[in-house]
C-alpha cells in the first residue's frame, strides 16, 4: 500500500506538502495541489485508520458517505442517520461520492484522515474488493444498501431479488406480457438482483413473456426520460415498464406523455423505493417500498457499536437483522388488462 512518502516522490514534492493536501491545509499552490490529488487517486492511497493520534472530537462524531445528495432516497438515508446521531448527541460529517469512483475513494479517505472511527458508507461505484479492504482496516465501517457476502456482518441491505419478484408477480397478474426493464450503471448488485428476481418469477408462469432490456443508464429522472426515448426510437413493443427506481419511473412517465402516450391507459409504469414523489405525481406511482430510513438507522447503530469495540471481538450477527424485506405499494400507474 502506498505511503505519503511514495505520493511525495511521485509528485516531486515533500511529504509535508502531501500531508497538507490530504488535510486540506494551506501553503500549497493550486496546480501542485491538483497534481498531488491526482496522484493520490491514481495510486489509490489509503490512510492508516488505526493511527494513534485520534481527534477527540471525532470520537463523538460519525462519518457518512452517500452517493448522491440530490436524490430523495439519499435524503431518507441521511434522515435515518440523523435520528440516531441526535439520540446519541453525535455530530455528522457528510461526504458525497457523486456516482464517481475516484470521488467515492476521496470521500472515504478524507474521513479516515480525520480519524472518524464510525463510518456509514453507501457506495455505487467501488468494487467489492476495495470495500472489503476498507472494512478490514476500519472496524467501525458499515455498508448501507449494499451486500457483500465476505463482510455481510458489516452490511445492511434490502432483499432486492424479492423486490424483483414482487414487481414481476404484480405486473403479470395485471395481464401484461410485453415488458420493458430499465436498469442503471454501477458495480453494486442491486440491479442484477432485481433483474434476477423479475426473470425468475416470470419463468414460473406458463406463458411466454417478451422482455426489452435497455442499456443501463443514470438512476435519475433524466435517465428515465432517455431510456424511454431509446425504447421508442428502437420501435420496441411493450405494455409495461418496470423501472429500477422511482426517479427513473417518473422520468419515463414524463417522456411517454411527451410522445402522446397516457399512463396507465397506454403504458403502465412501476417504480421502486416508494419515495414521497411517487405519492405526489399523477397518476400516483405503483412501486416497491424500500424501508431505507430504518436501514440507515440500523447501519448507524451498527457502525457506532463496532467502532466502540474497535474490532477487538467479532460482532454477533443475525442475517435477518441486516437484510430488510421490500413490500408492494399499489397505486394508479398500472392498468389491469383483459
Amino acid at each position: 500500500m502506498p505511503t505519503i512518502k511514495d505520493i511525495a516522490k511521485a509528485a516531486g514534492v515533500s511529504p509535508a506538502s502531501v500531508s497538507r493536501v490530504i488535510n486540506n491545509g494551506p501553503k500549497v499552490g493550486a496546480k501542485t495541489r491538483e497534481k498531488i490529488k491526482r496522484i493520490i487517486r491514481e495510486m489509490e492511497y489509503q490512510p492508516n485508520a488505526n493511527a494513534q493520534a485520534i481527534n477527540v472530537q471525532n470520537n463523538a462524531s460519525i462519518g457518512i458517505v452517500l452517493t448522491d445528495l440530490t436524490d430523495p432516497l439519499f435524503a431518507q438515508m441521511a434522515h435515518g442517520i440523523e435520528k440516531v446521531a441526535a439520540q446519541k448527541n453525535l455530530q455528522i460529517f457528510l461526504n458525497s461520492g457523486a456516482f464517481d469512483r475516484a470521488s467515492e475513494l476521496d470521500a472515504i479517505n478524507v474521513l479516515l484522515e480525520h480519524r472518524y472511527k464510525a463510518l456509514v458508507v453507501h457506495s455505487a461505484m467501488l468494487d467489492d474488493k476495495t470495500l472489503i479492504d476498507f472494512a478490514h482496516k476500519v472496524p467501525g465501517l458499515v455498508l448501507l444498501n449494499r451486500h457483500i457476502k465476505e463482510i455481510e456482518n458489516r452490511c445492511v441491505w434490502l432483499d432486492d431479488k424479492r423486490g424483483g419478484e414482487l414487481m414481476a408477480d404484480y405486473i403479470v397478474k395485471q395481464g401484461h406480457q410485453k415488458i420493458a426493464l430499465i436498469g442503471v450503471n454501477g458495480v453494486q448488485n442491486n440491479t442484477v438482483q432485481r433483474l434476477e428476481g423479475i426473470k425468475a418469477q416470470l419463468d414460473k408462469y406458463p406463458v411466454h413473456y417478451e422482455i426489452e432490456m435497455l442499456e443501463r443508464g443514470a438512476s435519475t429522472y433524466e435517465g428515465g426520460e432517455i431510456a424511454v426515448q431509446n425504447l421508442l426510437a428502437r420501435g420496441c413493443e411493450f405494455s409495461a415498464i418496470l423501472a429500477y427506481n422511482d426517479a427513473i419511473a417518473i422520468g419515463a412517465v414524463s417522456m411517454l406523455k411527451a410522445h402522446g402516450l397516457n399512463v396507465p391507459q397506454d403504458i403502465s409504469v412501476m417504480g421502486f423505493n416508494n419515495l414521497i414523489l411517487a405519492q405526489c405525481m399523477r397518476p400516483k406511482l405503483t412501486t416497491i417500498h424500500n424501508p431505507i430510513e430504518r436501514m440507515a438507522m440500523k447501519a448507524t447503530e451498527l457502525a457506532l457499536s463496532l467502532s466502540q469495540d474497535n474490532g477487538i471481538s467479532e460482532p454477533k450477527y443475525n442475517v435477518n437483522e441486516h437484510k430488510y424485506t421490500p413490500e408492494l405499494v399499489e397505486r394508479q400507474s398500472v392498468l389491469r388488462l383483459d
